[in-house]
């Protein structure tokens, strides 16, 4: 009889594309991955995997074996989630990846207010950069992302996204700025204008410089940094003006130190995505966040138990 240790196992494999970058996932040794496989080939009488110098791909027979197996895992998180009670659990660990922005300003009050409502449960927060992140879901390393940021450069085989939101990115300046006492400015006051941005390989940087080049905007680049607290305090001491959203500046607006502009002729806007691996099954604990994260967003509502193998992205 086919063992179900086994077959997820295999369905890493599959998932990895190596022995060894599944050996890394499960926390096992790549001799004992190996093992494995082998015994389920001997079981099944069929060899699975053609092993080659870039990894291993699978054989007619494990393309069977991996739709069956596909199947009955789903079938698993399916009884799963229908019969665990999460309140009930005695622990229970998610891993959450975000680009910075979210993940400094956004997760820590939704995480916050998750643990009040299932104080047993660790929610893990990894800052990272958007292609980042999807490598760590493809590869089965993360259950979820949140990003704030654009997928089209990006291989995305195998991710679904879901919008929640849309973000409006604010023309920040300081105290000592002439427009501080301004609602707003129109993309031709930016001309001339220095700046202070993020690095230019980010995915913000990338958008932005876009952007400005799409309206004919010439401005000068006096810093780069590589994060947005960074980015704040040279703002705050009139270094240049930056471009942030409004949640990442809402603590010093109310404190005086900062204030956001509108673009009022041409508003510049980003997409707040969930992100999540097509070929994988949520477990409970995922599902409670998501749960929970729906409160914020009412687009996830409706997937929120969908979202697994069977669902279909949206940008």
């Amino acid at each position: 009889m086919l063992n179900l240790y086994k077959l997820e196992i295999f369905a890493i494999v599959v998932q990895s594309g190596s022995f060894s970058a599944a050996a890394d996932r499960l926390l096992l040794t790549q001799p004992a991955v190996s093992q494995h496989i082998q015994d389920l080939e001997a079981a099944l009488g069929a060899r699975l995997f053609d092993r080659g110098r870039r990894g291993v791909t699978l054989t007619p027979a494990g393309e069977k074996l991996h739709d069956y197996t596909r199947s009955i895992l789903r079938l698993v998180a399916e009884a799963e989630a229908a019969v665990t009670d999460v309140t009930q659990l005695a622990s229970g660990e998610l891993m959450t990846v975000a680009t910075p922005g979210v993940s400094v300003y956004l997760l820590p009050d939704w995480v916050q207010a998750f643990r009040g409502q299932y104080p047993k449960l660790t929610v893990q927060v990894q800052t990272s950069t958007t292609p980042q992140i999807v490598a760590q879901l493809q590869s089965g390393k993360a259950d979820i992302g949140l990003i704030e940021g654009e997928l089209e450069a990006i291989d995305t085989a195998g991710i679904g996204a879901l919008a929640l939101e849309e973000v409006e990115q604010l023309i920040v300046v300081g105290p000592a700025h002439p427009w501080w006492n301004r609602e707003s400015v129109v993309c031709a006051d930016l001309n001339g204008q220095n700046f202070v941005m993020r690095q230019r390989t980010s995915q913000t940087r990338l958008w932005l410089d876009s952007r400005f080049q799409a309206a004919g905007t010439q401005i000068q680049v006096m810093a780069e940094f590589d994060n947005v607290e960074s980015i704040k305090r040279a703002v705050a001491k009139n270094m240049g003006i930056s471009v942030l959203p409004g949640y990442a500046i809402a603590g010093e607006v109310e404190a005086g130190a900062l204030r956001g502009l509108r673009v009022a002729d041409k508003p510049m806007q980003r997409t707040l995505k969930l992100l999540w691996n097509q070929d994988g099954f949520l477990t409970p604990v995922v599902r409670a966040f998501l749960r929970h994260l729906a409160g914020y967003f009412p687009r996830l509502a409706p997937s929120t138990f969908a979202l697994g193998a069977e669902a279909k992205s949206e940008s």
